[in-house]
């Protein structure tokens, strides 16, 4: 047990309790309780008692842990059963496997480069006058907004979104946290087109703030902070990593990017960020959307439009079935060509109405 160890480091170093807060500045009465088991020390508790003991931080912090995962699971009957499955994730979200460039078969190889084809086209149509510009602003921001809030479960139809954004009107027997989604969508759509007009890109900040934008009213306790709650995905049996783990997790998230920021086909590493956000779940609410616009800001940044994910039934179980492909099988091919075909179906249509 941590507290335990924490009193046998303690004793082997001669201190007493008193001595001991004195050198960390922690209160005597909270490491007497350290050391009793009935309370355990924050991250900076533990980085300033791994100081002062002489001890290593890894070596504290893997008994923290694991007395953090006992008292999680002590009383569940299922306890090795949820072990065995969160190992698994935990593992793929966290091994050094998951940060090597994966191999593409030569069918997505081909989608990519049909992509690449229609992004040249795309390009070479510009500039456009600003008039016919925001005219296909609005008419692919009002579909996405629609598509994206509808996969996560509201009911407002793609003329009722529209009429909310456009015209600021309410809709008669919608909830008014429907008619936020919709609004906080949009607004953070805006948010995502002026990072990439001021060239700005994909960091911490980024993410909290496109949450914070997607939560704004609707839970503004939640809104731009991680969860500090277990939660689990509606519908889903996928465990997801609990509050403790997010904070490291989110550091290999970031580490990932850079990694790869250059060496990836933009489409790939979109899919990636996306898919990985989503895997940590590190959000009470706002997960998904938030983790799609992620995706846009990357696709958008490199010259693609964005990939609209369709939200009727049919194309919402595709979507979460290969995202679980990932999560369960450590399997991206079918999640790669989900995207890949969503930002050709997406470059098309602008070519079209071009």
């Amino acid at each position: 047990m941590f507290g335990a160890r924490l009193k046998d480091i303690r004793l082997s170093r001669k201190l007493k309790l008193k001595e001991l807060a004195a050198l960390t500045g922690i209160d005597v009465t909270l490491i007497s309780r350290f050391e009793r088991g009935d309370r355990m020390p924050t991250k900076n508790q533990l980085l300033l008692l791994s100081e002062q003991l002489g001890v290593s931080l890894a070596e504290l912090k893997k008994e923290w842990l694991a007395d953090k995962v006992v008292a999680l699971l002590q009383y569940e009957p299922m306890a090795m059963e949820a072990l065995q499955v969160a190992e698994s994730r935990v593992e793929y979200l966290t091994s050094k496997k998951v940060h090597d460039a994966p191999q593409l078969s030569d069918e997505l190889q081909a989608k990519l480069d049909r992509a690449d084809d229609l992004r040249k086209r795309w390009r070479q149509a510009q500039p456009l006058g600003p008039s016919q510009l925001r005219r296909l602003h609005e008419f692919f921001d009002i579909e996405y907004t629609f598509e994206s809030n509808r996969i996560e479960g509201n009911t407002l139809t793609l003329q009722e979104t529209a009429l909310v954004v456009n015209e600021g009107l309410t809709i008669g027997g919608k909830s008014m946290r429907e008619h936020l989604e919709v609004i906080n969508h949009s607004e953070a759509i805006g948010f995502v087109r002026d990072l990439v007009l001021g060239k700005e890109d994909l960091s911490r900040r980024v993410v909290m703030e496109i949450h914070r934008l997607i939560l704004k009213e609707v839970d503004n306790e939640n809104a731009g902070r991680h969860r500090k709650v277990p939660v689990r995905i509606s519908g889903s049996d996928t465990e997801l990593p609990q509050p403790y783990l997010l904070e490291k997790l989110m550091e290999d998230y970031f580490e990932y990017y850079e990694l790869h920021s250059k060496r990836l086909h933009p489409i790939i590493l979109s899919a990636e960020m996306h898919e990985r956000l989503v895997s940590i779940h590190p959000f009470v609410d706002g997960n998904g959307r938030t983790s799609r616009l992620v995706m846009n800001l990357i696709l958008m940044s490199r010259g693609y439009t964005r990939a609209n994910i369709k939200g009727d039934t049919q194309s919402r179980l595709a979507y979460y079935r290969a995202l679980q492909q990932v999560q369960k099988n450590a399997n991206p091919d079918p999640f790669y060509h989900l995207v890949a075909d969503e930002v050709i179906r997406s470059l098309e249509q602008h070519l079209e109405l071009v």
